[in-house]
């Protein structure tokens, strides 16, 4: 089975498919899921612009094969996260009703993932958390958060959002954060409903 997945930033084609990977080691280590290397968009020209959403969806499912599933995720930034993934989705299966299509919006930025799992990545490449409760889906510049915590105060959306998603604890994230739940939810279905 394979997923071909519809990213909208640099960070998340390297990051997305070692997060991917992980996912299905953690959750369905029984299935092989052959990740294909993430489709990078502009958000408001595949959001706004039908005829390049519709390019970019039979690309993902000629790149998923058969046998495989779409997997669009793109940050909410200040949408409602459920509202802009039930639009994608109803568009998606307009385009695409040949393949399975599971939309994750992370709520508010992918980096929100990262916030959730905070303590696993404490003293990890520099990140230093003192702990305690936050809400990881609040802040509204979450990649100004975590980089307000690195030592020097830079964070790499290409080294270190990969660096990240190998090291953070899935299950903290699972946790703390409702759209990593979603994208839990949505690989469990996909892929025990396709295998």
């Amino acid at each position: 089975m394979k997923v071909a997945s519809i990213v909208e930033g640099d960070g998340e084609v390297a990051a997305l498919p070692i997060l991917l990977r992980r996912l299905c080691a953690w959750r369905t280590p029984e299935a092989y899921v052959d990740v294909q290397t993430p489709i990078r968009v502009r958000r408001d020209r595949f959001l706004n612009r039908e005829e390049e959403f519709e390019r970019y969806l039979h690309l993902a499912a000629a790149k998923s094969g058969d046998d495989g599933w779409i997997l669009v995720l793109l940050d909410a930034d200040d949408d409602c996260p459920a509202e802009l993934g039930n639009s994608i989705a109803m568009r998606a299966s307009e385009h695409v009703p040949h393949r399975p299509v599971a939309v994750v919006i992370a709520n508010r930025e992918f980096e929100a993932w990262f916030i959730a799992s905070a303590d696993s990545l404490s003293g990890f490449r520099g990140f230093a958390h003192e702990g305690g409760h936050l809400d990881p889906e609040r802040p509204r510049d979450a990649k100004g958060w975590i980089r307000a915590r690195m030592a020097g105060g830079t964070y790499g959306e290409t080294t270190d959002q990969p660096a990240f998603a190998t090291h953070m604890s899935l299950e903290q994230a699972e946790k703390g954060s409702r759209s990593f739940r979603k994208l839990c939810s949505e690989w469990d279905r996909k892929v025990k409903g396709l295998s």
